[in-house]
C-alpha cells in the first residue's frame, strides 16, 4: 500500500529569512493525522537565506540527521563540535539526555537548502553524541546507504532500526529495493519526479509504504530523493 503525502499539503513556516515545509507536525504546525511514520518523526525541508539561521536551542531523546541539498550549513553545539556541512556530507546528532546547538547559513549571500530529519531512538536517556561523514560518490542509477544501526563501517550510525538511503538518479533509471517481512518504507522526493510502484511523485512529495515486498522506482529525468527502510 502506497499512501501519498503531497508537497502542497505539508505544513509551512515562513519568516523573512526562512521557508520551511513540514511533512509531519512540527512546532506551531499540528495535524493529528500526520504525527510521523513508524520511528520517523520529522522531515523538514528548509530554505534559509544568506547569513541567517537558528540560534542555540536544545533537543532531547531524538536522532537528528541533517542533509544539505545546496549551500553550506555552519554548526556548533554544546559538545564542542563546530563544522560546516555541505552537499555530499551527512550529520547526525543523538540528543539523548540533552544537547544544544545552533545552525546558520555559512554563506552571506547564497541560499541554503537542507532537510532535517528526526527519528525516535531505540532508548531514551543515552549519552549525547555527534557524527558527520563524507559520503561515497553516488552512483547515477543506485541507492546510496547513508545511515544505519551500529555495526556497519563507514556509515553514519543511527540508534534505531532504520536504514537511510539517498539517490541521485539519472534519466531513465530504474531502481529496485526489497522490503523485509514486517518492514515499512518512506520515500521523500527532493527534486525531479519518480514513479513508485505505479504512484507518481513530484518534488516535495512523500510516500508511506506498508504491506509491500519490494519497491520499484523509475525516473524520466534526473531525480534526488531520500528513502527510509523502517521496522
Amino acid at each position: 500500500m502506497i499512501t501519498l503525502r503531497p508537497s502542497d499539503a505539508r505544513g509551512q513556516t515562513r519568516t523573512g529569512w526562512l521557508d520551511s515545509r513540514h511533512t509531519f507536525s512540527f512546532n506551531r504546525y499540528y495535524d493529528a493525522r500526520h504525527m510521523g511514520f513508524r520511528a520517523l518523526r520529522v522531515i523538514n525541508e528548509d530554505f534559509v537565506e544568506g547569513g541567517q539561521g537558528f540560534g542555540q536551542h536544545s533537543h532531547q531523546n531524538m536522532e537528528i540527521l541533517t542533509y544539505v541539498v545546496s549551500g553550506a550549513l555552519e554548526h556548533s553545539d554544546s559538545l564542542g563540535n563546530g563544522s560546516v556541512i555541505r552537499p555530499g556530507e551527512l550529520q547526525r546528532m543523538s540528543a539523548g539526555t540533552g544537547i544544544a546547538h545552533s545552525e546558520w547559513n555559512h554563506s552571506p549571500e547564497q541560499q541554503l537548502h537542507l532537510l532535517q530529519i528526526w527519528i525516535l531512538p531505540e532508548r531514551e536517556g543515552t549519552k549525547p553524541s555527534y557524527e558527520e561523514q563524507t559520503l561515497p560518490e553516488p552512483e547515477p542509477s543506485a541507492l546510496r546507504l547513508m545511515a544505519s544501526p551500529p555495526g556497519r563501517d563507514g556509515i553514519v550510525t543511527i540508534h534505531q532500526d532504520v536504514d537511510v538511503y539517498d539517490a541521485h538518479l539519472s534519466p531513465g533509471s530504474v531502481v529496485a529495493h526489497a522490503i523485509g517481512p514486517g518492514r515499512h518504507a518512506w520515500l521523500q522526493l527532493i527534486s525531479g519526479s519518480v514513479v513508485l510502484n505505479g504512484t507518481t511523485l513530484a518534488a516535495g512529495d512523500g510516500a508511506a509504504v506498508s504491506d509491500e515486498n519490494a519497491l520499484d522506482i523509475s525516473v524520466d529525468g534526473a531525480s534526488n530523493f531520500l528513502l527510509f527502510d523502517l521496522a
